[in-house]
């Protein structure tokens, strides 16, 4: 294949598990529509608005990647998933809502050093979800991020 057909996106985030049947009813409490219902509770899909969270078996997750299946780490893990909000209201929406569906409170929504506003959450099994408003990013009608140029 020619290296200018090879188009990069980011089209899935797989996150590794320690109960299938706990994070679907997480994922789906938190208002993401499941797709691909054939997969059963092997491997879960939901639509993200433009992207796709897979949730995973941790140990068959880290056997397909040929990594160490050791018990997931309670620390941070050097990633956080995002949720661009349309105003500091809709911040603190967001966040109480996520809490009131078991997520766990990371960090309270405050004022952030580069102007914007941001808080935090963890899923049941600690991926972290940054819940954010953030000057410069513009979030659609459609819920979709604009960046400038």
């Amino acid at each position: 294949m020619n290296e200018q057909a090879i188009i990069p996106r980011f089209t899935v985030i797989t996150l590794g598990v320690s109960e299938m049947r706990r994070s679907i009813a997480f994922y789906t409490s938190l208002g993401f529509a499941r797709k691909f219902h054939a997969t059963g509770e092997a491997v879960a899909f939901f639509d993200t608005g433009g992207t796709v969270i897979a949730l995973y078996p941790w140990t068959e997750l880290a056997r397909d990647a040929a990594l160490p299946d050791t018990p997931p780490p309670d620390g941070f893990r050097g990633v956080t998933l995002a949720w661009n909000c349309h105003a500091m209201e809709e911040v603190d929406a967001a966040l109480a809502f996520a809490l009131s569906k078991g997520a766990r409170l990371v960090k309270p929504a405050e004022a952030t050093d580069y102007g914007g506003y941001a808080g935090y959450f963890a899923d049941p099994d600690g991926h972290v979800w940054e819940i954010v408003v953030a000057p410069g990013i513009d979030v659609g009608d459609n819920g979709r991020v604009h960046l400038p140029d």
